[in-house]
């Protein structure tokens, strides 16, 4: 589904990513983990179009998709949450879902202005597609509140439903259990499961072993911007390269 060839990132004389190449198969759960400053976010960055790479190829699907602009990266398919949640915090859920699902519209200024009936057909659909993310994710029964009353785990449900509601094939999510509690975690291990079992593919920078050991069916490890270690997540925490780069010798796995 997704080839990143030999793709280089430089920040000045900073490597923040170094000649990195992987591939990510249909249906897979990939985890990219690794220390913080090993390029991890630099390269959802590169691969959904926030920054262009120094060297190297981004192949979707077939096609390459190198240096194109993260909306039209988003509506080939491609769709992704930050690190730090993303969401319009004054607006109800239904709200965020709605203006994230109007990626999948076509009415334009015009239509809007004049209400026409294409216009009146994508509102809709949207509000429809809004409600069903919402019920999707947990949040029906406050897709009517703001967002800011939501606790620190429903706003990361929001986030991944503001990217789902794009009707992404691969879904990239950048640590989607931080700050959340590890009572917390179990529920958005599922929902993502859940959303990979709806045939999207999943590929996820996260740091918490627990999460990576539970979800993923395959691990690459990134130090310094380099890939150190790929494979399954058992034979990847046994890794020596692994355990010295980021494990420490008191992990076991």
């Amino acid at each position: 589904m997704l080839e990143v060839k030999n793709l280089s990132k430089h920040f000045g004389g900073l490597r923040a990513v170094d000649e990195l190449s992987f591939k990510v198969e249909k249906g897979d759960i990939l985890s990219i983990i690794g220390p913080n400053g090993s390029g991890k976010s630099t390269v959802f960055n590169l691969i959904t179009g926030f920054h262009e790479p120094t060297e190297g190829r981004v192949l979707y699907l077939g096609e390459d998709i190198t240096g194109l602009k993260p909306h039209v990266i988003a509506r080939k398919g491609i769709a992704r949450t930050f690190q730090h949640t993303t969401i319009y915090l004054q607006n109800t859920v239904q709200g965020n879902l709605i203006i994230a699902h109007r990626l999948r519209t076509n009415t334009g200024i015009l239509g809007a202005i004049f209400r026409t009936s294409r216009h009146r057909q994508d509102e809709k659909q949207c509000l429809e597609k809004a409600e069903a993310t919402a019920d999707f994710i947990g949040l029906y029964s406050k897709r009517l509140l703001p967002a800011s009353l939501l606790s620190q785990e429903e706003q990361k449900r929001l986030a991944i439903g503001i990217a789902i509601a794009t009707e992404p094939q691969l879904l990239l999510l950048d640590e989607p259990m931080g700050g959340v509690t590890d009572k917390e975690m179990g529920p958005l291990m599922a929902l993502i499961k859940k959303i990979n079992e709806q045939g999207v593919t999943i590929c996820l920078i996260e740091h918490k072993m627990g999460v990576v050991m539970s979800i993923s069916n395959r691990v690459i490890v990134l130090n310094y911007g380099r890939k150190i270690a790929e494979g399954l997540p058992e034979n990847v925490a046994k890794s020596k390269d692994v355990i010295e780069a980021y494990l420490g010798e008191d992990y076991h796995a």
